[in-house]
């Protein structure tokens, strides 16, 4: 499809913008983000008209010896342009939010897709959907035609005091034709400074298949231990050489009948370049989604004798034809990948039994 970015850049009417914000605000959608500024924006002047005041006050006796001189107007002085401060910021942040969404929604309806300013726990089997806590939606695309796409920003928390965490995620997600095993690409090219995978979970090294040609420096392929055929089946060369090339930078999870691009930033953005992008990864990749429909697992399809059928639609058992097509499905065996143990879980216990003995054996 062509897409369509002039709403993503053009001027807007900010009487528009008002009057869309107070469409979603009727509908609800914005009742809770609305309720989050009133509450820091009270905090924070709060806080101002209470610590300010008293702190600066200290200062000047500490400097004057007394409040009565001019310094003592010196702290609402600077109460009155914090203040200002503040209040230009959070009508500044309120506003250009707004536009944003208004953008992004103007967007949406120019290239054949919804917007949805987003929700709490979403429901999709993805890997980092199953993490943490608070996990929100944000800014949701979505379209059902030619193919179910939905482009999202994604966050969750794990952590508590100090040592809590927002972690931000980017995502694609195609419906595709028919359930298939759980495999993951992780991308080389995203990874860390020592080689270190940016997926949220680790998987079983012996679940990891090497495919031919230069897809290695690309990507490191996990599929279910059994199911190497049936991951040759869909990785042909050509179907290889489109994630190669257009899905490099991106990690990649194909779980029951869904397709998920992964990236550790927002992607439903108001650059037109990133749009663009994605939606040429998307049209790559979808042109060869169509041969993926014809796999079937053989797990599934069983003759009355116990032999294992084809999963090549038209193939016989035992010399004779199938009397009724493969169902479609995954096996349990297929649906889920083994997780492992990340590498830094084995420094930290080297690490503590270099400790204990160092200090237990060599210490006495």
């Amino acid at each position: 499809m062509t897409l369509d970015t002039t709403a993503l850049t053009q001027p807007i009417d900010r009487a528009k913008v008002r009057a869309f914000s107070k469409a979603l605000r009727e509908k609800g959608m914005l009742q809770s983000r609305a309720f989050t500024i009133i509450v820091f924006a009270f905090v924070g002047l709060a806080a101002l008209f209470i610590v300010v005041p008293t702190f600066v006050s200290f200062m000047a006796i500490a400097f004057t010896g007394s409040s009565g001189s001019v310094f003592g107007l010196l702290p609402f002085a600077i109460m009155l342009v914090i203040a200002g401060l503040i209040a230009w910021a959070v009508i500044r942040g309120v506003g250009g939010a707004a536009a944003r969404r208004y953008r992004l929604s103007l967007f949406a309806s120019a290239n054949g897709m919804t917007w949805h300013p987003g929700y709490s726990n979403p429901r999709l089997p993805g890997m980092i959907f199953d993490l943490g806590r608070n996990q929100e939606l944000h800014d949701v695309m979505r379209r059902t035609q030619p193919r179910t796409l939905e482009v999202a920003n994604y966050t969750y928390e794990t952590g508590s005091g100090k040592n809590k965490q927002t972690h931000r995620w980017g995502y694609v997600a195609l419906r595709l034709d028919t359930p298939l095993p759980h495999i993951v690409l992780d991308a080389v090219g995203n990874n860390g400074l020592f080689g270190g995978s940016n997926l949220p979970i680790t998987f079983g090294r012996d679940q990891r298949l090497s495919l031919e040609g230069d897809f290695d420096q690309h990507f490191a392929l996990y599929c279910p231990e059994g199911y190497e055929r049936d991951a040759l089946y869909l990785f042909t060369p050509d179907v290889m050489a489109r994630f190669v090339d257009n899905a490099a930078a991106l990690d990649v999870e194909i779980v029951d009948d869904w397709l998920f691009l992964y990236a550790k930033r927002d992607l439903t953005t108001l650059d037109p370049a990133t749009w663009e992008w994605l939606f040429a990864t998307v049209a790559a990749i979808d042109d060869k989604l169509a041969q993926w429909a014809r796999w079937r697992d053989d797990r599934l399809t069983r003759a009355t004798t116990g032999a294992v059928a084809s999963g090549i639609p038209g193939a016989t058992v035992q010399g004779a034809p199938l009397l009724t097509p493969p169902p479609a499905g995954v096996a349990r065996e297929g649906r889920r990948l083994k997780r492992g143990i990340p590498v830094w879980s084995f420094v930290v216990i080297a690490g503590f039994a270099a400790w204990w003995i160092l200090t237990t054996v060599f210490g006495r």
